[in-house]
């Protein structure tokens, strides 16, 4: 496998809480970074999903927050910070099918309690830190083969 990748690569997404409009561009742009810089399809397609989860998360959930990516030949390591209110029982939020969404998240269809278990199923070492009425802290490695 042949990389594009030479030196460290980093940047960052402003997320905006509600911003329905805009949800998914981080991801997205991100999915097509990885792919310009010859990451295998199967890999870019953990990095989408681990990175939409948590885009959502943090739109649906917090005031704001960032998306934060280093790219480096070895790995990605995405760090999503936001300002929300905190995850009380992080064992609980981890459960598939857990979900604290509000009813007007359940109505646009978001809010199954997938989100952060599917970070956690596509992240290679996955962290989670939370403080309730302060935010909370996700960061997920995903190594490249």
């Amino acid at each position: 496998m042949s990389l594009n990748i030479k030196e460290t690569i980093d940047g960052s997404f402003q997320l905006v809480g509600a911003d329905f409009t805009h949800a998914g561009e981080a991801s997205t742009q991100l999915k097509q970074k990885l792919a310009e810089l010859g990451v295998p399809d199967g890999i870019v397609r953990r990095v989408a999903i681990a990175t939409f989860e948590a885009e959502m998360n943090a739109i649906i959930y917090a005031a704001a927050g960032w998306l934060h990516y280093c790219i480096t030949p070895q790995s990605i390591t995405i760090q999503v910070v936001d300002m929300g209110p905190g995850i009380e029982n992080i064992e609980l939020a981890m459960q598939e099918g857990y979900s604290t969404a509000p009813d007007w998240a359940r109505e646009m269809g978001w809010g199954a309690g997938m989100g952060l278990p599917n970070m956690k199923r596509n992240s290679d070492i996955f962290k989670i830190d939370s403080v309730v009425g302060e935010g909370t802290t996700v960061e997920m490695i995903i190594n490249f083969p």
